[in-house]
């Protein structure tokens, strides 16, 4: 019922958060429909109030009866929104529960506030799981989907599960905290893997996407590069996007003769002292304690700002029923109380203190008003209240004093930049903003009405779904190379007609999946059979070409009459199954990189120097995620001294560094095999750089195929190892295909 035109559309953008964009009141009347006035309602409103485009999330209210259900319905389908209705035990486990006694103290770093409850996090899950059943009913294929919020953290991965290919975006409003702090929650691997099943990860800033990614390898060891992280076959993006917002309606607001006159009655009131604006919700991550503590030294080690200012503090309630929330509104109470009975007179308040929430057009008439906006969070994924502030200044007067942990001082270097845990610090940046000049105020404020101008909600809405695109553009590219059953035909058909086939295969990470302890990465018994079934027809010729000493394959394979490389082709038994090292290979060399890479493994538990006849490999596989790369690095950037002095090859490798001969390669010694035997199908599988060389050397029409999607000069990739015994299992049975 309802939405039926929807349903035929081609495509369409699905927003999905925790709330819609409405309120909707009871009235002796009825209900009583209001659009919201929030930045996010007003950026999105471009998107789902066109076309067939949709809105889906908690409409605010708990339905009285099924008539009262219908009635929300019916009006929210006028509006291209839909609601998924929650019932009172939901909410307080949900959202009061989980999501804000969980997520958000996290989030905010106040991990003492954290309540690690069982049965919300199981509610957590169900309400997420609601949304998923709702946004599945209105889904179509090339629908693309954008999920906003940490109370949905989950949603990603369930509509994946449902439709693999489905295009999904998530944003996270709040900050993300270091993996540290991420890592007590005892849901955080579920939570993690929640969002890694969107394509496409926005934080405000790049600290938070950093996080992130930090927070998935530490706690999931998931690989990542540079933005991107690996994950179920599909390269996930994590990118920062600083949101904007409206400021063409808070100019003209600014400009209206009402707000103007507004705003001068407001100076009028407070006998044109200099004032000094705050405006929050109430949260123990606004730092307002801290705020009020900082303006009361001010007053104190600047006496001669006694009765030349005020501070308006406006504070818009939240969740004060609820017992830290409660606590904190006490304090405030208290505290702006003490500041004025110690330091107010009869002819002055040092601090004019709201508990309220203001219409748009009193909060512009503040802005404009103050000549100083303080806006000092402890912790704070943007802060739109600053950029408000920029945009009511168009004129390009006024001060923004502002805190170094929200999101828009990466954007705003222009403010006043303080630590609102530094009372002093910031009672020196208000006097500095207080005296500073106009002149000094323009050249700020120009600067940061630009950027404001420039990044505004709709840059942001248009950014981020263009980037999902070309994401999405980029996966299907992924995909074409994937080896699916169209590859595998092709496979099958030239390898059916062939006289003679090469097939050739590296060994760690392809026929075996890697062990922290290198020695117990020994062949499986399904493995022995395979290569045996393979080794069987006299049409194949299989080589094992590996970086593993030949001494260790010929153990493994002593029996099965395998060719096999060693060391990336320094040894080799091929064609007689005698071991043969390659002539003229110096080893001069190996005694000051031996000496380097020791002092590097002594420096770091857990590393290893592996050497060989011909190579020497620095191992970190076991040791803690981060160390070992930071580590691999230094190394890497010692050796580049080196190598060059003596013409050996620096391989950066999976959690190994290498140095070898640059005569040695598996391109150079696959090469000459091909020649030599001259097959009619060639296969190729291998994981890691080394590989690289093999995939290079070998004619186009080959069949190259690396183990795990990343850059690659192979044709074709799988996802992982395990897909490598299967996937020769099933070309040896070709007329299964």
């Amino acid at each position: 019922m309802g939405f039926k035109k929807i349903k035929n559309k081609m495509s369409k953008t699905i927003i999905v958060s925790n709330r819609l964009p409405i309120k909707i009141e009871r009235t002796n009347q009825g209900l009583n429909f209001m659009p919201s006035e929030g930045g996010l309602a007003t950026g999105l409103g471009s998107i789902y109030n066109t076309g067939g485009n949709i809105w889906i999330g908690w409409p605010g209210i708990i339905p009285e009866n099924e008539t009262e259900e219908k009635e929300i319905r019916a009006k929210l389908e006028t509006l291209n929104l839909v609601p998924v209705f929650l019932d009172q035990e939901e909410l307080e486990g949900f959202y009061e529960g989980f999501s804000n006694e969980v997520l958000w103290p996290i989030c905010h770093y106040r991990p003492s506030y954290a309540v690690y409850d069982e049965a919300n996090w199981q509610t957590y899950l169900n309400v997420n799981l609601k949304f998923s059943d709702i946004i599945k009913s209105y889904m179509q294929e090339n629908d693309e989907i954008w999920i906003h919020d940490y109370q949905l953290m989950l949603l990603p991965s369930q509509i994946r599960a449902f439709k693999n290919e489905i295009s999904i975006a998530y944003f996270q409003h709040i900050p993300f905290p270091s993996h540290e702090l991420f890592r007590l929650i005892p849901w955080r691997n579920e939570l993690l893997n929640g969002l890694l099943g969107a394509d496409l990860i926005g934080f405000h800033t790049f600290n938070d996407s950093q996080y992130f990614i930090d927070a998935c390898s530490h706690i999931l060891g998931t690989k990542n590069k540079n933005n991107s992280l690996q994950h179920g076959g599909r390269t996930v993006f994590v990118e920062a996007y600083p949101m904007g917002i409206d400021n063409s309606k808070f100019e003209k607001l600014a400009k209206e003769s009402s707000i103007r006159e507004r705003a001068e009655t407001i100076r009028d009131n407070f006998r044109h002292r200099k004032i000094i604006l705050s405006v929050d919700r109430l949260d123990y991550s606004k730092g307002i304690l801290e705020r009020i503590h900082a303006f009361e030294n001010l007053l104190k080690e600047y006496p001669a700002y006694m009765k030349e200012v005020v501070y308006y503090m406006l504070v818009v309630p939240s969740r004060d029923q609820v017992p830290q929330y409660k606590m904190l509104k006490d304090e405030v109470d208290r505290s702006v109380g003490r500041v004025n009975a110690t330091y107010g007179t009869e002819d002055w308040i040092p601090i004019t203190y709201f508990y309220n929430s203001y219409p748009i057009e009193e909060l512009s008439a503040l802005y404009v008003s103050a000549d100083v906006c303080l806006v000092t969070p402890i912790r704070d994924g943007m802060n739109l209240v600053c950029k408000e502030y920029i945009a009511s200044h168009p004129e390009q007067h006024g001060v923004l004093v502002l805190s170094e942990m929200a999101g828009a001082a990466q954007e705003l270097p222009d403010a006043l930049i303080v630590n609102p845990n530094d009372a002093y610090s910031v009672a020196q940046s208000l006097m500095q903003a207080l005296e500073m000049t106009e002149e000094e105020q323009s050249e700020r404020m120009e600067a940061m009405l630009e950027n404001v101008r420039k990044f505004n909600i709709h840059h942001w809405v248009n950014q981020f779904l263009e980037r999902l695109r070309e994401i999405k553009d980029l996966q299907d590219k992924e995909l074409s190379r994937k080896v699916g059953d169209r590859i595998k035909e092709q496979m099958c058909k030239r390898y059916r007609s062939a006289d003679k086939r090469l097939i050739l295969l590296d060994y760690d990470g392809t026929l075996v999946g890697f062990n922290k302890e290198a020695e117990k990465a020994t062949p499986t018994r399904e493995l022995y059979q395979i290569l045996e079934q393979i080794r069987e027809d006299p049409k194949n010729l299989v080589v094992i070409i590996s970086g593993r000493k030949h001494q260790t394959l010929q153990t493994w394979f002593l029996d099965r009459d395998m060719i096999l490389v060693g060391e990336h082709g320094a040894w080799s038994n091929y064609p007689d199954g005698k071991w043969k090292a390659k002539k003229g290979l110096s080893t001069v060399w190996k005694d000051i990189i031996k000496r380097t890479m020791v002092k590097y493994a002594d420096r770091t538990p857990g590393a290893f120097v592996e050497e060989k006849n011909y190579s020497l490999a620095w191992h970190y596989r076991k040791v803690q995620k981060g160390l070992g790369r930071l580590r691999a690095q230094e190394l890497m950037d010692r050796l580049r001294y080196i190598v060059p002095n003596y013409g050996v090859q620096l391989l950066d490798g999976d959690d190994v560094i290498e140095v070898k001969n640059p005569e040695v390669n598996k391109g150079r010694v696959a090469l000459e095999i091909y020649k030599d035997f001259e097959p009619g199908f060639v296969l190729a599988i291998g994981d890691d750089m080394t590989d690289e060389d093999m995939f290079d050397a070998l004619p186009e029409d080959t069949f190259t195929i690396k183990v795990g999607n990343k850059a690659s000069a192979a044709r074709y990739y799988i996802e992982g190892q395990p897909e490598v015994l299967p996937l020769l299992n099933d070309i040896m049975n070709c007329k299964n295909i």
